[in-house]
């Protein structure tokens, strides 16, 4: 199994004077894409027993997830409102407090475990608000050892309310990380005025085995110890951004799992390359549509038919 662990919540995306509600979230999408792949994926993350909340579970039943270990809460739903800019990028402002998102216990997050995974995702939110933050990282603590790690910090500022201690936590989880996938936007949060390549780097020397880098409709970098590389993001005619790292990031899970290449693999750039290829593919599908609605396996098939 793929084991996706962070938040759900629905996007409110701003359209002149109009709100769409869209399930959302950057784990959520993430499981979404790799269940829309044809990979197994279980979802971990509590899901609100509220109108939205059931749209959400609804959302993984009918792509594939697994939601068995998404806990039911009474809590809301969490919002994010996206606002669309001229050329299709997102901005995002977030309703939190009190809300389903945070709501893990390390106990539910340890009972995946029984999933037996083989790669874990985790990431955004899930890292940031409490307790299911301090939750994932018992859970990335009590990972055998040859379970894939992978990290997409997904950086939300606004709502690191201390941002010692949620960078003293990436560092920790970033140690165990195989796998970091982060954008040029997180980099400049995390490492302010250093080349985005070189933060990569520096992210290698502190534990992973690859970092890729994307840049919205610039290449992609990938970086390791030894080399780094570039792919070019396909151009197409964007409606927006919402989802696209996300289907980035599954995809590359997907396409990893499928091959069954294992964490020293990372390091090939002959493994590496295709996997990359083909996530960069599944984004710009992304980027075509409103919303996070990655493109199924079929499509995919259709497309290259």
């Amino acid at each position: 199994m793929i084991v996706v662990a962070g938040e759900s919540l629905v996007d409110l995306i701003a359209t002149g004077d109009q709100l769409r509600a869209v399930p959302g979230g950057g784990p959520y999408n993430v499981a979404r894409t790799v269940a829309r792949l044809e990979q197994p994926c279980v979802y971990l993350g509590p899901l609100s027993r509220d109108r939205f909340g059931v749209r959400l579970r609804e959302a993984l039943s009918t792509d594939g997830v697994d939601d068995r270990w998404a806990p039911s809460s009474e809590d809301p739903t969490t919002l994010a409102v996206a606002q669309i800019g001229q050329d299709g990028a997102a901005t995002y402002g977030f309703y939190v407090e009190r809300t389903s998102a945070a709501a893990l216990s390390e106990a539910q997050a340890l009972a995946v475990l029984e999933a037996r995974p083989r790669v874990l995702y985790v990431g955004t939110l899930g890292l940031v608000l409490e307790p299911v933050a301090t939750s994932l990282e018992a859970l990335v603590a009590a990972l055998d050892d040859q379970v894939l790690l992978a990290l997409d910090p997904n950086c939300r500022p606004a709502v690191v309310r201390d941002e010692p201690a949620y960078r003293a936590r990436l560092q920790r989880v970033l140690a165990r990380a195989d796998l970091v996938k982060v954008s040029t936007e997180d980099l400049a949060f995390l490492s302010p005025g250093i080349d985005p390549v070189d933060a990569a780097a520096a992210m290698v020397a502190a534990g992973p085995a690859l970092v890729l880098v994307t840049d919205g409709g610039d290449d992609v970098h990938a970086v390791t110890g030894v080399w780094h590389r570039s792919v070019p993001v396909p151009r197409v005619a964007v409606v927006d951004t919402v989802g696209a790292g996300d289907a980035f990031c599954g995809a590359f899970l997907s396409y990893w799992y499928r091959e069954r290449h294992d964490r020293e693999q990372l390091r090939d750039w002959a493994h590496v390359g295709p996997a990359l290829r083909f996530a960069t593919e599944v984004a710009a599908i992304t980027c075509q549509r409103q919303g996070a609605d990655p493109p199924r396996a079929a499509e995919l098939a259709a497309v290259a038919g």
